[in-house]
C-alpha cells in the first residue's frame, strides 16, 4: 500500500468526509480509524453503518453519476486513501489485492441493483414483498432454502427494497400474517413457506414475459 501514499488523506474526529446529496467523484479505502455512515430520515440523523480499517466506502461514485446517498463522518482520527475516477486505473494496476476487493464490491453492487430492479418490475405489491424475501434468501447462499426462514429485517427495510412506502408495506405484511404466510416479531420476520413465495413470484414473471 506504500505506493499509494500520494492518495492518502486524514480526518479528525467528527470531521465530515462527504455530505449526503453532494456530487460524488471519489471513493475511499480506510487505512486506520473508524467512519460513521449516516442519513437524515424525517429530520433525524440515523446511523446506517460504522466501518473500519480495510473497508471501502463511497465506491458508487465510480459506478454512477448520482449525488451521495449518505454522509460520511470520521469517528476518530482517520487515515484514508482517496481515489478519483482519474486515478482508478493506477489503483487497479498497482495493488491487485485492493483491486480484487473493489471488483468484488462492484460486482455485488451491480447484482444488487439488477436484483432490486426485478422486484420493482413486479406490478403487485404482495409479490414485490414476497420477492424481497426471496432475494434475502438468495443472499444466504442456500441453493434450496428450507420451507421456513427467519430474516432479521424491519418493515422499513422491506419497504426500501420493494420501492414502496411503509404504510402500504405494513398493510401487505398484515395481510400475509392473516393468511398465515408469515409471522412478524420486533426483531425479525419469519416466512413460513419460502417455496410458496418462489412459486408465486416465478409464475407471475413467466406470465409477464410470455
Amino acid at each position: 500500500m506504500d505506493s499509494f501514499e500520494r492518495f492518502s488523506v486524514e480526518y479528525s474526529p467528527n470531521e465530515i468526509i462527504f455530505c449526503e446529496f453532494e456530487p460524488g467523484y471519489e471513493f475511499y479505502f480506510i487505512q486506520s480509524g473508524k467512519v460513521k455512515i449516516v442519513k437524515v430520515i424525517n429530520n433525524i440523523e440515523k446511523t446506517l453503518d460504522v466501518i473500519t480499517t480495510g473497508d471501502v466506502f463511497g465506491e458508487m461514485s465510480i459506478l454512477e453519476h448520482e449525488p451521495r446517498s449518505a454522509t460520511a463522518i470520521a469517528l476518530d482520527h482517520v487515515k484514508l486513501l482517496k481515489f478519483h475516477r482519474d486515478n482508478f486505473d493506477s489503483l487497479l494496476e498497482g495493488n491487485h489485492e485492493l483491486a480484487y476487493k473493489l471488483l468484488l464490491i462492484f460486482s455485488k453492487r451491480i447484482y444488487d441493483a439488477k436484483r432490486r430492479l426485478m422486484i420493482l418490475l413486479l406490478d403487485e405489491p404482495s409479490l414485490k414483498i414476497m420477492d424481497v424475501f426471496i432475494m434475502l434468501a438468495e443472499q444466504t447462499q442456500s441453493v434450496d432454502p428450507v420451507n421456513e426462514m427467519s430474516f432479521a429485517v424491519t418493515p422499513q427495510q422491506v419497504a426500501s427494497w420493494a420501492g414502496m412506502n411503509l404504510k402500504n408495506v405494513q398493510a401487505e405484511l398484515d395481510k400475509l400474517i392473516q393468511l398465515n404466510k408469515i409471522d412478524m416479531y420486533k426483531d425479525r420476520i419469519v416466512v413460513k413457506n419460502m417455496r410458496d413465495f418462489q412459486r408465486l413470484v416465478a409464475s407471475r414473471r413467466k406470465n409477464m414475459y410470455s
